[in-house]
């Protein structure tokens, strides 16, 4: 598709047919159906599909190919497209696609994807060298994961399809199924494109409220799984003593018993979690819990008592996890609840209930959320995708836990519009090099939902440890970057005076995450009240020089080190080393 081709589509009136190939249905062999009508409203870059079975039996309905169009663009066209699951992202170009993370929804997550094709899930954008870009989008996901598949047809040739996943459910003779929305546009400015998505899904998905930007603490990355009270209660003194402002204190995975039993605690915890949580109320801040909400391992009292909770395989039986998908990271195999069940949403409302209303936790880090739009089983309402399944979960979660903040972490991305108040977008952070810079661009590449969709959780800001200056600064100008939640993932009991200082230049977080100048993220602008805070990074292993505009004459300093660098205006070089970042203070 040119971009000629791409710009005429905004003058589409409504009732005009779609100027491209498309096909109405497939059915679960790959067949076309004949009966099923596919019917679609243009506004502008907007297509409002629905799909009409006029035929007098039910029929099956693998996916729907919305749109259907050849691409010719050079190998060299930038590319990013999203996942279906939170750990998954694509950079790189179209001749050269790079995942973001190992953890990608074909491999790790073994989501099936068309024979000869890459799978993009909600968005997808296309920037020729030279060029403006081209943007293919789904703005809404009620009910249906939509998705791109691109395949490589040779030269500079690739063909795209814009695919509604109907998961080969049944529709009903005169039955209509109002599908996802799909935005398809082109502009000179990237970002520009990105905003007006965000708008877009913001209308059709409102954020459930605006809450305060979280800061606090994390207990994962000090000391992961075995976690124990009095770790807890000592970073609680810490923070009392020396960090104020980091509101919530979070107790992570580690104090259940086992995975499913979140009301237990576990031996090893060495104190009751409902006594460290009154601890935490008691010197004046917000308890924050980790929750598995959608799965439980086997041995687990909730898997033992409700076998008939769970996502089932063809014999009726529970499914294991691992049979489809990635059977978990820890306690695996897991199983995972049935949110179209009704007593699972009772047992999620109840729960919720209970850890807001009765321990008085404020804030949940909800994990593991993709086993609840897991593939590959039966749910006990036979008509639900597994879209349905999530989101149904996911609003008894929400009425249970009233306004308590939601953090989505291991999610389903565009399942979850409108159903949490946070939203992680990275992978898990480790002390080194290459975790920081992979979570990073992973971060940063999201910077387009921060403010607009939810906020986004960059995950824990980790400054301990053998990281280098350097490699600290970048890690913290990173953070800073995004715009979005700050939680410290330290033992603040050892941490050294001056990456305590640096933890603190970061509070409070800006709420307003940096516009960048290209996909390379080099150079990155938060425009604040006062000033200019400009980002630079430089991602390799060789120095770097960076230029920043000026504008007229102003001062520029340096954030970390407060270091002044004089007056300049115009256009200001900076000489940049290895796996280094700058965040500089620009005001008139």
């Amino acid at each position: 598709m040119t971009r000629r081709e791409l710009m005429a589509l905004a003058a589409v009136p409504l009732t005009r047919a779609f100027p491209w190939e498309s096909t109405a249905s497939i059915d679960s062999d790959g067949r076309r159906l004949e009966g099923v009508d596919l019917v679609r409203e243009f506004d502008g870059p907007f297509t409002r599909p629905r799909l009409i079975n006029r035929s007098t039996t039910s029929l099956r309905v693998k996916d729907v190919v919305v749109l259907e169009v050849d691409l010719h663009l050079p190998a060299a066209t930038g590319l990013y497209g999203e996942g279906f699951q939170m750990l998954t992202q694509t950079g790189g170009t179209l001749g050269s696609p790079v995942d973001f993370s190992q953890y990608t929804d074909a491999k790790h997550y073994r989501i099936p994807v068309a024979e000869g094709a890459r799978a993009f899930y909600g968005l997808v954008t296309l920037t020729p060298p030279g060029e403006g870009s081209r943007m293919f989008a789904f703005t809404s996901c009620r009910r249906f994961s939509g998705r791109f598949d691109i395949h490589a047809q040779g030269g500079e040739q690739y063909r795209l399809r814009s695919v509604v996943d109907t998961e080969g459910l049944e529709i009903h003779p005169g039955e209509t199924w109002l599908l996802e929305e799909l935005m398809v546009t082109t502009g000179p400015g990237r970002g520009s494109l990105l905003e007006d998505l965000g708008a877009r899904i913001a209308f059709h998905h409102p954020r459930p409220t605006a809450p305060e930007l979280p800061t606090g603490w994390c207990s994962w990355y000090s000391f992961g799984p075995r976690v124990t009270a009095q770790q807890v209660l000592d970073n609680l003194d810490a923070i009392a003593t020396s960090f104020p402002s980091l509101r919530y204190v979070q107790i992570d995975d580690g104090y259940q018993p086992a995975m499913g039993d979140w009301l237990e605690t576990g031996a090893a915890f060495g104190g009751n979690v409902r006594g460290v949580v009154d601890q935490i109320r008691r010197r004046g801040f917000e308890p924050a819990i980790w929750v598995a909400p959608f799965v439980a391992e086997a041995g687990s009292h909730v898997f033992k008592a409700h076998p008939d909770w769970f996502i089932s395989d063809a014999t009726g039986a529970p499914l294991r996890s691992d049979r489809v998908t990635f059977g978990g990271w820890r306690r695996g195999p897991w199983y995972a609840l049935d949110g179209t069940h009704p007593e699972v949403q009772q047992h999620l409302q109840r729960l919720f209930q209970t850890m807001r209303g009765e321990w008085g936790c404020s804030y949940f880090k909800l994990d593991a959320n993709f086993w609840g739009a897991m593939h590959g089983g039966r749910f006990h309402d036979p008509s639900a995708t597994r879209v349905d399944a999530y989101r149904r979960g996911m609003e008894a979660i929400r009425r249970g836990a009233g306004d308590g903040f939601l953090l989505g972490c291991n999610h389903p991305i565009w399942p979850s519009f409108g159903l949490i108040d946070g939203s992680r977008s990275s992978n898990d952070i480790k002390r080194s090099w290459d975790r920081i810079a992979t979570t990073a661009r992973q971060n940063l590449s999201r910077n387009w939902q921060n403010g607009r969709l939810w906020w986004n959780d960059p995950d824990a800001v980790v400054l301990a440890g053998d990281l280098t200056e350097a490699e600290c600064r970048f890690h913290a100008t990173a953070i800073y970057a995004t715009g979005g939640m700050v939680l410290s993932g330290d033992d603040l009991t050892r941490l050294p005076p001056d990456r305590a200082a640096m933890l603190r230049k970061l509070l409070p977080p800006t709420g307003i995450a940096a516009a960048f100048d290209d996909q390379s993220l080099m150079v990155g602008t938060v425009q604040l009240p006062d000033a200019r805070m400009v980002c630079l990074f430089n991602w390799d292993d060789i120095p770097r020089t960076l230029s920043i505009r000026i504008g007229e004459a102003s001062l520029v300093a340096d954030h970390w080190t407060g270091e002044p660098l004089g007056r300049h205006s115009g256009a200001l070089a900076i000489e940049m080393p290895p796996r280094s970042a700058r965040l500089l203070r620009v005001k008139a």
